[in-house]
């Protein structure tokens, strides 16, 4: 599965940056926000009966300091012969200007740990370079792309300028930390939540907030000449201030549902210029 890529994103979830200040103009709330996970829909191919589970993700930081990002995904998959828990917990960290990424990513399979992956990524003039410690050292050169925070905030940016769909590259350090994926976006008219929005109660006073209905395919941007057809896709509610909520999470053979179940606002500092 390959879940975490979703808000590691994002959740989450663009084109490079052309320039810093972009980050500060669209100020990102610090949150910790718990979501709900159940099955939507399954092939025979898939093989699963059943599927619960719970997403948390936490995101901390400022263009100051950079952004720190918790994450853990934990599902119960059900099949006719077996049931099968799975965990993985996920911390980044991404620099400010958007030129270094570190991750660290445990994968556990009924509470044993199966792999655990640490790397770190910088971007360079003529593309990425990654170095990967866990689990075993190798290093990497992979084509220019950006990391995820610079990912959410041109996707916010875009949507405010009304751009409705785009081409871009991420690299998240998911999977073996070794691919940048092409994502394809599609921002749909920014509205309001509808009164019997069961998700509202959640948002508190941010249930006012007007959000994007965002849809993002994800391709692996390895090139060997076949059909063009998304690893997976996810669509959800974007909100400007960087939260998603409403999520669908489409893997082709099965998808599932994560709703907006527990949010925690944390303070978050005044913004200032950057020493």
């Amino acid at each position: 599965m390959r879940a975490s890529r979703q808000f590691v994103l994002a959740s989450a979830t663009a084109a490079t940056l052309a320039a810093f200040p972009a980050l500060a103009a669209a100020p990102l709330i610090s949150h910790r926000a718990v979501y709900d996970l159940a099955l939507d829909n399954a092939s025979d191919r898939s093989g699963i009966t059943g599927l619960h589970g719970r997403m948390v993700y936490e995101f901390n930081g400022s263009p100051c300091e950079g952004y720190t990002v918790n994450f853990r995904f934990v599902t119960r998959i059900d099949t006719s012969e077996n049931s099968r828990l799975t965990d993985q917990q996920t911390t980044t960290f991404e620099d400010g200007g958007g030129k270094s990424f570190s991750f660290v990513t445990k994968s556990f399979t009924d509470q044993a740990l199966d792999r655990e992956l640490k790397g770190t990524a910088t971007r360079e003039a003529d593309g990425l370079k990654v170095e990967i410690d866990k689990p075993e050292k190798n290093s990497l050169e992979l084509g220019k792309t950006q990391f995820p925070t610079q990912h959410l905030v041109e996707l916010i940016g875009k949507a405010n300028t009304g751009e409705r769909f785009y081409e871009t590259n991420l690299f998240d350090g998911s999977e073996n930390g070794d691919k940048v994926m092409t994502t394809t976006v599609v921002v749909g008219k920014k509205t309001e939540a509808a009164a019997d929005d069961p998700e509202l109660p959640v948002l508190k006073t941010l249930g006012k907030d007007q959000y994007w209905p965002v849809d993002i395919a994800y391709f692996d941007d390895d090139d060997d000449g076949g059909e063009e057809v998304p690893e997976y896709r996810i669509a959800f509610k974007l909100h400007e201030n960087g939260l998603t909520r409403d999520l669908t999470m489409d893997y082709g053979d099965f998808s599932m549902t994560g709703k907006l179940v527990n949010l925690s606002v944390f303070d978050t500092p005044p913004q200032q210029t950057c020493k």
